[in-house]
């Protein structure tokens, strides 16, 4: 893996640790892995880049660990409409509570974990630069 490339601007795409996902999967049962590449789906459904994830249906209950730059905010958005029409969606997301995409789309409107600590995205040796939270949108609004 090359760490000089994860941990730069050079990337925005982080591969979800497998040991994680599966801690996930075994609590979700997840059937589509909405933004995948071939070597890094998490399940036996999964769009690649090509297929755009973006403009497809995520029926099932829907994995997503979008690319992390600047239309990050596009798939939040998708995941919560598609919660909206009654689809279950859980994403692996940098913690940016600060962003516009988080007040819209995740605060009060869904379930939020903070990760503790940092990830190592992909198999590498190092944590990421970032921390992390798992959103779980479930078309319930969590405003009180």
């Amino acid at each position: 893996m090359n760490t000089e490339i994860m941990f730069s601007s050079k990337t925005d795409m982080w591969a979800t640790p497998q040991d994680f996902f599966d801690m996930l999967d075994s609590e979700f049962g997840f059937t589509l892995d909405a933004c995948a590449v071939r070597e890094n789906a998490k399940c036996a459904a999964y769009y690649t880049p090509q297929q755009d994830g973006l403009s497809q249906p995520w029926p099932g209950r829907v994995w997503c660990n979008p690319p992390y730059g600047r239309e990050i905010g596009r798939w939040v958005k998708k995941a919560y409409e598609t919660a909206a029409g009654g689809g279950f969606v859980v994403m692996l997301l940098p913690a940016r509570t600060d962003t516009k995409w988080f007040h819209d789309y995740i605060y009060g409107k869904s379930q939020i974990r903070f990760i503790k600590g940092r990830l190592k995205f992909g198999g590498c040796q190092n944590a990421a630069p970032f921390p992390s939270m798992v959103v779980i949108f479930d078309g319930k609004d969590k405003r009180v």
